[in-house]
């Protein structure tokens, strides 16, 4: 045998040896664990999800501001270059 699966085994052995010592209440204490790690999960990727719409939304906002600046730009020009002619 190899190291990795004497390795692997002493780990599965360590495994099915815990839990089998573990009780009820240790069970339990694990599944409430679990389930507020999953909630606070559910939570993140909410915030995360609500932060992208935004950010989404800042860039829209960001690109019709410049948009308007270049196009602001291009009239002043248009109006320099028509007061240079005359």
């Amino acid at each position: 045998m190899n190291i990795k699966t004497v390795a692997a085994s002493v780990a599965l052995i360590a495994i099915f040896g815990l839990t089998g010592c573990a009780s009820t209440s240790d069970v339990q204490s694990l599944k409430d664990q679990v389930a507020q790690a999953q909630s606070t999960a559910d939570s993140a990727a909410k915030d995360a999800a609500d932060a992208k719409a935004a950010a989404a939304a800042a860039q829209a906002t960001a690109d019709e501001a410049k948009a308007k600046a270049m196009e602001t730009d291009d009239k002043l020009n248009r109006m320099f270059k028509k007061s240079m002619y005359k």
